[in-house]
């Protein structure tokens, strides 16, 4: 829940501070006094756009500074809030408490900070839009709106599973669709690409390189192109280590020989320096004779003739007829060889490829409209407990005559649709992101009197009732939603009298496991706060005041037709204050 929230120069407000209770707080003032500034600053925490001209005058930023409570929530919302606060590098605060806080510069960007740390506007509205449910009079507007009516039907009915099944067999279904056509209509640009890569790959192929051949071949040419020198080098070093004197033209003893020799000497003598001088001999013993063998077996590798030479010097280049049209070494070659297999895998444009891939179209065109069947059965059940449910909450908040209804109907594709599918009945639909569904709510202030589009049939005031019944109705179905925080600003526009009373009734219901903050203008509304807050204009600002009990009594009284401080004025606002008191407990 939101406990405390901070405004510095924001549109009337100076500098103001607000704290916040369980259940249902209410936000009064004067025209003008800037209580809206309130549900700004709770919209700029919730990524609303930052607008300069919210930015007090003669002041170079506003500063809006939210402290949040998550504690008490479903384990979802908890586990989605620890994910965002970890992703940001967020802290919450020694009570573990979280500070969200948002600034508006007069010149520049905007700038959002989540626990101590600055993070993107949208990391910031992710957490507060969990916590946070903003309803206003826009809001009301986008009621009327053809989605937003559509996603009310969808939180009620909880389509999500139906819902995501649709969209992934439509993503296979759109996939699969656009290869058909590519390849359709691309059969000779794609045919000469597969002729070119099968050329390529059969001249690859038959060159059959290896990884690495050509910096191998490299080294064997150079040693194979300085062949004599090599055998005579070899040679002669392994003359003097071994002792071939026909060799080397010397009778003197070998290398090996002479070393062995001196180990020999040393070892015979009883002086322990000696003896450890022949014990480190013994070691060059060994080196020399691995050495000399070494050279043996290079000597006996090596070709009698030139024509390893040539042979070595034609494969090269046959890789380098290669490396030329295919990449710039062997390793690269090859790396192309794969990714041509793979591109060539897809280009398969014969008869037999296009009417296999038709055939997977239809079986996934299939089960795409089996699939918005099952939305659409969902939708349907679920728009009749909704139209019935808000009804009743239309009855209750004193339109017992009204009647609201929602319609699920097809999508009916155009006649320019890109990817139309055929329902049951032969219904030709737009297969949308959201299904095949047009949802509308109809009302009609009158039973008995037909249901009209919600856009053409209620008034400011009854688009005021509707709205606050459908949320009482969806919070009510969605276990999900507690403890989350509901703001209201002036859901009561246009409304009056008994109408009033329940709408403070349904808010302090609804206060009961959420918790509640409206911004009104009635004393019917505002006698059944839990908690009073009044924005107080001044001579150079405002600021936000707690209210209780006789000054409770006073501001409503002067809500209730400016009546003032009289004793009339007190007399009608405490017999309205205790009223709704009494009603909350019943």
């Amino acid at each position: 829940m939101l406990s405390e929230i901070r405004i510095e120069s924001l549109g009337a407000i100076s500098s103001a501070t607000a704290e916040f209770d369980r259940g249902l707080t209410v936000l009064t003032g004067e025209t003008g006094a800037g209580k809206t500034m309130v549900v700004t600053g709770l919209h700029l925490l919730g990524g609303a756009r930052a607008e300069a001209s919210k930015v007090r005058t003669g002041a170079d930023r506003a500063v809006v500074e939210g402290r949040f409570v998550t504690t008490d929530l479903g384990d979802d919302v908890t586990g989605r809030i620890d994910e965002i606060l970890d992703s940001s590098g967020a802290e919450r605060d020694d009570d573990d408490s979280v500070i969200a806080a948002r600034s508006v510069s007069r010149d520049g960007p905007s700038r959002a900070y989540l626990g101590g740390r600055s993070v993107p506007a949208k990391s910031l509205s992710g957490f507060t839009n969990e916590l946070l449910a903003l309803h206003g009079q826009n809001d009301q507007l986008r009621l009327m709106r053809p989605d937003e009516q559509r996603a009310a039907l969808d939180r009620y009915a909880d389509v999500s599973a139906p819902l995501r099944k649709y969209r992934t067999l439509r993503a296979e279904w759109l996939a699969a669709r656009r290869d058909l056509i590519d390849r359709t209509q691309r059969a000779r640009e794609l045919a000469l690409e597969a002729d070119r890569l099968t050329f390529g790959l059969n001249e690859i192929d038959g060159v059959d390189p290896a990884p690495g051949e050509d910096d191998a071949l490299v080294a064997d040419i150079r040693r194979l192109s300085e062949l004599d020198a090599l055998r005579e080098a070899a040679a002669v070093a392994r003359a003097a280590l071994a002792g071939l004197p026909e060799d080397v033209g010397t009778d003197e003893g070998s290398a090996a020989t002479n070393v062995a020799s001196a180990r020999a000497a040393l070892q015979g003598t009883d002086d322990n320096a000696l003896q450890v001088l022949g014990e480190r001999l013994a070691e060059a013993v060994a080196v020399i004779t691995d050495v000399a063998a070494e050279l043996g077996a290079f000597l006996s590798e090596l070709p009698s003739d030139a024509s390893t030479l040539e042979a070595k010097l034609a494969r090269q280049g046959e890789l380098r007829g290669l490396t030329r049209k295919y990449g710039a070494d062997i390793d690269a070659v090859l790396a192309w060889a794969r990714e041509s297999r793979e591109r060539l895998a897809q280009l398969d444009v014969s008869e037999e490829a296009l009417t296999g891939l038709q055939q997977r179209v239809d079986e996934l065109q299939a089960r795409v409209v089996a699939a918005a069947a099952d939305l659409t059965k969902a939708r349907t059940k679920g728009a009749k407990g909704l139209s019935k449910a808000v009804t009743a909450e239309l009855s209750g908040l004193a339109m017992a005559g009204a009647d609201f209804g929602i319609t699920v109907t097809p999508l009916v594709a155009r006649a320019d649709d890109s990817a139309p599918i055929t329902l049951a009945g032969g219904v030709s639909a737009h297969a949308g992101h959201h299904g095949v569904d047009a949802v509308e709510f109809g009302f009609a202030a009158h039973r008995g009197t037909e249901l009209l589009p919600l856009a053409k049939s209620a008034s400011g005031g009854e688009l005021s009732r509707v709205m606050l019944a459908l949320e009482v109705v969806l919070v009510a179905s969605r276990a999900d939603s507690m403890g989350t925080t509901m703001v209201f600003d002036e859901v009561d526009a246009g409304v009056g009298g008994r109408a009033a009373v329940q709408i403070g009734r349904r808010l302090a219901r609804l206060a009961r496991t959420h918790q509640v903050i409206v911004v009104t203008h009635l004393p019917q509304v505002a006698a059944y706060a839990d908690t009073h807050l009044v924005v107080e204009s001044g001579p150079k600002s405002s600021r936000v005041v707690r209210l209780q009990d006789e000054d409770r009594v006073a501001e409503l009284a002067r809500m209730l037709a400016g009546l003032g401080d009289t004793d009339s004025g007190r007399a009608h606002a405490r017999e309205l204050w205790e009223s709704a008191q009494r009603d909350r407990t019943d």
